[in-house]
């Protein structure tokens, strides 16, 4: 690997000063509090020479995205073992990890998960995230064979399996066949939807009515899934 010259680490620890300004302007006020003026006057220069380093706010959050992913990417990675030999366990206990890091990090979460996506802009880092930990889940699944069927009413699946198939692909992960079925895309987007739909509403605060034991309710929704995907 190519030694960095001083100029070149310079600027590396630079944009490093920026990107944790930034994050702490994101986590103490919200997204729109990250502004290039804030953080030239936290680092003591001018906000033109900002743009030496990013090419404009927007750039500097989809920055920030990539670290809060990488952060939640190393969260979720320490929560899946894969040298247990308890599947369902270890797929609770990655969801219950993100649950938990959501509530944690709200203005993290909501940087990433509620501002519409760049469709322009390649490669998302969330889903190499997302991807790398489903993949072991769809392909290791002990009862493959039980998996819940999908509605025989849901629009051609064909599309979302060649799109997912697609996305794996891009990130250099090897799915064998049999783990992209319909039913294994049908049992994917069905997690993914209730679990985030769950944790989005708790993080938000967007249950019609006061929540107890959020908790018990995420569990039995996990649960429910489970023995709705056949894995129970």
């Amino acid at each position: 690997m190519t030694e960095l010259s001083p100029r070149e680490r310079a600027r590396a620890a630079t944009e490093q000063d920026i990107r944790r300004h930034a994050r702490t302007l994101l986590v103490e006020h919200g997204s729109d509090a990250v502004t290039l003026r804030a953080i030239a006057r936290e680092l003591g220069i001018t906000a033109p020479a900002l743009y030496r380093y990013y090419a404009s706010r927007e750039d500097l959050l989809r920055q920030l995205c990539d670290d809060i992913c990488a952060d939640l990417s190393d969260e979720l990675s320490t929560a899946f073992d894969p040298s247990s030999e308890d599947f369902l366990g270890r797929t609770f206990a990655v969801c219950r990890r993100f649950r938990a890091w959501a509530l944690a990090h709200p203005k993290e979460f909501a940087l990433v998960f509620a501002t519409p996506k760049d469709r322009s802009r390649q490669p998302d880092r969330f889903a190499s995230v997302f991807l790398s930990i489903v993949a072991p889940m769809m392909s290791e699944n002990p009862n493959a064979e039980e998996k819940v069927k999908a509605p025989i009413d849901l629009p051609d699946l064909s599309v979302q399996q060649k799109a997912l198939a697609d996305a794996f692909s891009h990130e250099g992960i090897d799915m064998p066949p049999e783990a992209m079925d319909a039913e294994a895309v049908y049992f994917l987007m069905r997690w993914w939807v209730r679990l985030y739909g769950h944790i989005a509403l708790e993080v938000f605060g967007r249950f019609p009515f006061d929540l107890f034991h959020a908790d018990q309710l995420f569990d039995a929704t996990l649960h429910e899934l489970a023995a709705e995907s056949g894995l129970t």
